[in-house]
């Protein structure tokens, strides 16, 4: 993938992150969670897609068991920025790992 088009990418990801984190949990709630994970992950919010397992690792830390739905949130917001993209992996039964989700559509790009 291009350098230009990972970083394109990058950016349009990390906007549906953000925009997810402050739809659910608001500016402040948002800020807490991107606080806790640059200083316990160092993972900043630009750097989500370059640390996608940092990132998952510590929202589910942070999270508990309410990351699963925020991971889903997500992914359904990048699959639906992405018309072309089938939802056959989120769908799927079976274990749920958002990392590997994530990766999947960084790749099919």
């Amino acid at each position: 993938m291009a350098n230009s088009t990972r970083q394109n990418l990058n950016e349009k990801i990390s906007q549906v992150v953000d925009r997810v984190l402050r739809y659910v949990f608001g500016d402040e709630g948002a800020s807490l969670i991107y606080a806790y994970l640059e200083r316990k992950y160092s993972v900043k919010p630009n750097e989500i897609c370059e640390k996608i397992d940092l990132f998952a690792k510590g929202l589910e830390e942070f999270l508990k068991s309410g990351a699963r739905i925020i991971e889903r949130k997500i992914l359904e917001d990048v699959y639906s920025s992405y018309g072309s993209l089938q939802k056959l992996e989120l769908m799927r039964t079976g274990e749920f790992n958002f990392a590997h989700q994530m990766r999947l559509i960084m790749q099919k790009d």
